[in-house]
């Protein structure tokens, strides 16, 4: 298991500070959340930045995740749509293709993943269409990844429709392939009530991709720094171990960007720690 950050907590550096402050504290991962000022895919110069990207992973020695939660670089004014379940076909489209650029990032850098997510049902739909709608979406861009060589990993998350682990099942039932397993957010396992953490894991051994990490209270999806929720992390590392996960925990605190250099430093700290200590 290898520290990581999300880039995403660190919205008001320039991406190379950002990055360059991850590997001085000593991370060595990093989820890179693409957005209008991290590899933005639409950018007149995001072949300079991929390789500029490149060039610092490679002198930092830091593996990486591609992140796709961007809250509005598809939508000005609706955060994070549209989405693979948006009702306009359309609209589903640019996400499909959002996503497809996405998978190009990651085979370039040579990332372990995609992250992404279903996003809200905001129409009267039955499930077994939305969850049919969202599969498709997904094969579609498997399809693609899968011929460059780039693992898919969905993240389950509370308000959307896939919330937790048994909802995944449900929708790997209907996609069912070897490069599509999971972001798993531990934060939202304790959220959803999915515990104890390390009995969740277990079942997903071959298919977890990649993991976010940060604390949480049961009921409240509110990313929390470590030591202000209730997440029995002992639990969830010693999980982790049993089965053999080799990537990156990647703490996020989206909102904590304001004061980044801090919790940067007691992230780390914190992880540190708990992983010598286990």
């Amino acid at each position: 298991m290898k520290p990581g950050y999300n880039t995403n907590g660190l919205a008001f550096h320039r991406w190379d500070d950002a990055i360059s402050l991850l590997a001085e504290t000593g991370y060595q991962s990093v989820a890179l959340t693409v957005d209008h000022y991290c590899l933005n895919p639409y950018a007149s110069e995001l072949d300079q930045r991929l390789q500029e990207m490149q060039s610092l992973l490679q002198k930092y020695q830091l593996s990486s995740v591609i992140e796709t939660g961007a809250r509005f670089l598809l939508d000005p004014r609706e955060k994070h749509e549209p989405t693979l379940l948006t009702a306009d076909p359309n609209a589903r489209a640019r996400r499909v293709d959002f996503l497809k650029r996405c998978v190009d990032l990651a085979a370039f850098l040579k990332s372990d993943a995609v992250s992404f997510w279903a996003g809200q049902l905001k129409q009267d739909l039955h499930r077994e269409a939305a969850l049919e709608r969202l599969a498709a979406g997904c094969r579609e861009v498997i399809t693609y990844a899968a011929e460059k060589e780039v693992r898919l990993a969905f993240e389950p998350e509370p308000g959307m429709l896939i919330e937790t682990l048994q909802d995944f099942a449900e929708l790997n039932e209907r996609v069912s392939h070897p490069c599509f397993g999971l972001t798993v957010d531990i934060g939202h396992l304790q959220c959803m009530g999915e515990t104890p953490i390390s009995q969740y894991l277990a079942p997903w051994k071959d298919r977890i991709f990649n993991i976010h990490i940060e604390d949480m209270v049961q009921g409240e999806h509110d990313h929390l720094r470590f030591g202000a929720g209730d997440i029995d992390f002992p639990d969830v590392i010693q999980g982790l171990r049993q089965i053999g996960y080799p990537g990156g925990l990647h703490v996020e605190l989206s909102r904590h960007s304001h004061m980044a250099p801090q919790v940067v430093r007691e992230s780390y700290a914190f992880l540190t720690h708990l992983i010598q200590a286990d």
